[in-house]
């Protein structure tokens, strides 16, 4: 018999599979990975590094979803607001994911590339050196959370008679709808202020 034309197992389609797999049930396995792709387990260890090696691969496959042009915006603050706005909608697609992404450091050479790109407009901004990891990682909290918020039920609090809560009542039947995106509204706002507020201090 021939080869097939097409091959039955590459990294672009063990990726796929596990990022289906994660969207289904928040986690894969490589026995799972390769009952789908209808292989031996064996097999896949051939093109990946091994678990680690996978989730790396989910890492890099959603976050291409980030548009890396936002970087490129000026004023500083107007780049890394259009940055995170796409960072979010990016991993909002697939939130099941950002629990295992949490599991391993970054190794993704595109991904650190993008937070090069990132640490380098802060630093062009005029940020000290000191204080922009926590800033990203910060920015990273706000919109991971708010990722995962949007994959959460619209109501998150079920009241009931047993327990009154007139005021939370109140507070949740004013608030409408799209409760996550108002909140990550308010949450980048104060991000955005806090930042500036510490260039101007480090300007003074």
């Amino acid at each position: 018999m021939g080869r097939p034309r097409t091959p039955l197992l590459d990294r672009e389609r063990i990726t796929t599979t596990a990022l289906r797999l994660v969207d289904e049930t928040g986690d894969f396995s490589v026995p799972q990975i390769a009952r789908r792709l209808g292989v031996q387990t064996g097999s896949v260890y051939h093109h990946v590094d091994g678990r680690d090696g996978i989730v790396e691969l989910l890492r890099e496959r959603v976050c291409a979803a980030i548009d890396p042009a936002t970087l490129d915006r000026t004023p500083w603050d107007a780049a890394v607001e259009a940055w995170a706005r796409s960072y979010r909608a990016a991993f909002a697609a697939h939130p099941r994911v950002i629990p295992l992404l949490m599991t391993s450091p970054v190794r993704a050479p595109r991904v650190l590339a993008q937070y090069e790109r990132a640490v380098g407009l802060l630093l062009e901004a005029g940020f000290v050196p000191a204080g922009i990891m926590p800033l990203v990682i910060a920015l990273e909290n706000l919109v991971l959370g708010s990722a995962l918020d949007l994959a959460a039920p619209e109501t998150m609090w079920e009241l009931t008679d047993s327990t009154p809560t007139p005021r939370l009542a109140e507070a949740l039947a004013a608030v409408g709808d799209g409760r996550a995106d108002r909140a990550f509204e308010v949450g980048l706002t104060a991000f955005l202020d806090h930042a500036r507020a510490l260039r101007e201090h480090r300007g003074r």
